[in-house]
């Protein structure tokens, strides 16, 4: 009888897994410090990354050799400084690509990571709406301002990938700064939408509407769409609030926009999930966990629990599609005529 072969294993994973918050750190630096942004404009020496952030040189040569490390920068023919092509694209300040604060979303989050244990063992029951159910308009306009320049992306991204020629009625649940409503009413004439998010959140949507100019074609119900009830739609967008709920609400969520949607309406769920063997992708075991900061009971779903609040509300025709591979997956069913 053969013997299998035995698997050779060292810690040389679970290091980097116990220093990961290292990298992050290095991260935050380079954007407090505007080290892309000085690269892009110039700097491209230590020397001058240090005269530019106002560091010791020291400091701006561990800084620049952590960053080429994490190919954060990189070095030309001639070996002065460049950005990466991911930096240049959405590290450089005063660009319209620039995502500096949703890269920065999560670090007021960082000590309570770091508190994991002890609110794991946390005895009290979870709250339904977590962070949000006391959210104020000042703290709404700060996670929406970081949001905002991803959720645009995503925005132009759904309507790339979604027809919605034709339809009246979109309607965007916890749609936030909006990305969604704008992209889509500015993509298919004809389209109104409406967001129903909480009543300080819809106070930020509707500055959003103004500025991109399409405050007559966006509406806004200040709501819980948990509780309340639905408007008349042949379309609805959830999109990247997934990990927010448990299983009991986000069924009742699929379920109230079946009955709210026009026979032949379309509703879409765009959000992080695991695969269904739960094995992954990490992100959306994350954004899971991330709940627990918040005494939430959101938790991650995986893609066949949701093909699953499809069906069991009376969606037909349920699919689902790669929105952004490894990150994101839109879930997609119809109302039958």
């Amino acid at each position: 009888m053969t013997e299998r072969p035995t698997e050779r294993v060292d810690t040389t994973r679970l290091q980097h897994m116990a220093r990961a918050f290292t990298e992050t750190a290095v991260l935050w630096a380079a954007l407090d410090l505007s080290l892309f942004t000085h690269v892009a404009g110039g700097a491209d020496t230590t020397e001058a990354v240090a005269a530019a952030c106002g560091i010791r040189r020291l400091n701006a040569d561990r800084l620049v050799t952590c960053a080429l490390a994490l190919d954060l920068l990189r070095k030309d023919t001639e070996g002065r400084l460049v950005n990466s092509p991911e930096s240049e694209r959405f590290l450089v300040e005063g660009t319209p690509s620039y995502a500096g604060a949703w890269m920065r979303f999560t670090r007021p989050d960082a000590p309570g990571w770091m508190q994991l244990t002890e609110l794991l063992r946390r005895p009290e029951e979870p709250r339904r709406l977590g962070m949000y159910g006391d959210l104020t308009v000042e703290a709404a306009r700060a996670y929406h301002e970081a949001t905002y320049s991803v959720g645009m992306g995503a925005g132009r991204r759904f309507c790339r990938q979604v027809d919605l020629s034709g339809r009246r009625m979109l309607l965007d649940l916890g749609g936030g700064s909006g990305a969604y409503s704008i992209n889509a009413v500015q993509s298919f004439p004809g389209l109104r939408a409406t967001v129903l998010d909480l009543p300080a959140v819809v106070v930020v949507t509707r500055e959003f509407c103004t500025q991109h100019g399409v405050a007559d074609l966006v509406d806004t119900i200040g709501g819980d769409f948990t509780a309340d009830p639905f408007p008349s739609c042949d379309a609805v967008v959830m999109a990247s609030n997934l990990p927010i709920y448990d299983e009991v609400n986000i069924a009742l969520v699929v379920r109230k926009a079946f009955d709210a949607l026009d026979p032949g309406g379309e509703m879409h769920l765009v959000g992080e999930m695991l695969d269904d063997d739960g094995r992954g992708p990490v992100d959306a075991a994350m954004w899971g966990m991330q709940e627990i900061l918040y005494n939430s009971g959101g938790k991650a779903h995986t893609r066949g629990q949701v093909r699953g609040y499809f069906t069991a509300a009376g969606f037909v025709d349920v699919t689902e599609h790669d929105f952004i591979p490894g990150v994101l997956v839109r879930t997609t069913g119809r109302k039958p005529v």
